[in-house]
């Protein structure tokens, strides 16, 4: 675990210090809206920084400009209850399932950049570890993008309406980074764990074995990104002196996280380090 570093200074660096600095270049691509031109601008600076082009700057301290988190006009958004449900079965239903997961994926790409840039003072290895999180969740976008436009040209992302329930926790914890950890990574992009294996049958069952091929890389590496959400919470609640789970449920409860409810796929959860404890707590909360 890294050390634990002391609160930054009040003597903080301002927007103007930024040139070089890779969480300025994260909030600039936060603000990009063609997602392809964002995917591979996270997979540039990925780059940049494992070449010691770009530098993090953790002492920085960043203005929130207009249009964040940048988005392209389509797709529309609207609330999850209008959201037509269909068969996957049928080309266009397994559309509506490729589309509703290239949404996910974007929103995860504006989350990770949302967690480098707007939270200053931590570890170097806080930053390395979202940024890859970042690249990742571009790759993912990228893969069901591609595969939604290959079932047609009346399919692409954008072509259907999509919902913001991930980015409406990120405003309400956008001024506490400890309730961030804990209700994006920990609690909305975990249930995507419990959610992947059957959504990945379904697709298999139509007969659509490379969405299904897709959905196994995306698990693997989302087990990989709940990892790291648990390490810096653990990390966070240990500088703070505070309990994991008392301290969850509280925030849980603070910001208004939604409920969870089973099935949960406890083997993906303890791979992404959920301890027995949290398990149990979950299992008996539903």
């Amino acid at each position: 675990m890294p050390e634990i570093a002391p609160a930054p200074q009040k003597g903080a660096l301002t927007q103007a210090d930024a040139p070089g600095c890779a969480r300025h270049a994260a909030l600039t691509l936060l603000c990009v809206t063609d997602p392809y031109r964002k995917a591979a601008g996270v997979t540039a600076l990925r780059e940049a920084v494992t070449g010691g082009r770009a530098v993090w700057q953790p002492a920085l301290r960043l203005a929130e400009p207009p249009g964040v988190p940048g988005r392209p006009a389509a797709p529309r958004l609207v609330s999850a209850r209008e959201l037509e449900r269909r068969a996957v079965s049928t080309v266009a239903g397994r559309a509506a399932m490729l589309h509703a997961l290239a949404h996910i994926e974007f929103n995860a790409i504006n989350l990770a950049l949302d967690a480098i840039w707007r939270f200053d003072g931590l570890p170097a290895a806080y930053y390395d570890d979202w940024l890859l999180v970042a690249a990742e969740e571009a790759f993912h976008f990228t893969l069901l993008a591609d595969h939604l436009a290959s079932l047609g040209r009346e399919f692409y992302y954008g072509s259907l309406p999509a919902h913001d329930g991930l980015w409406d926790m990120a405003q309400r914890t956008s001024g506490d980074w400890l309730a961030r950890l804990a209700l994006v990574p920990r609690t909305l992009e975990a249930r995507g764990l419990d959610a992947s294996p059957p959504i990945r049958a379904k697709l298999a069952n139509a007969g659509d074995t490379r969405a299904a091929e897709i959905l196994d890389i995306i698990l693997r590496d989302e087990i990989g990104h709940v990892a790291i959400g648990n390490r810096w919470y653990r990390w966070g609640c240990e500088r703070d002196r505070c309990d994991p789970v008392p301290t969850y449920a509280r925030l849980a409860r603070q910001y208004g996280a939604p409920r969870l409810r089973g099935p949960f796929n406890l083997e993906a959860r303890r791979a992404a380090g959920f301890g027995e404890d949290e398990l149990l707590a979950l299992v008996q909360g539903e």
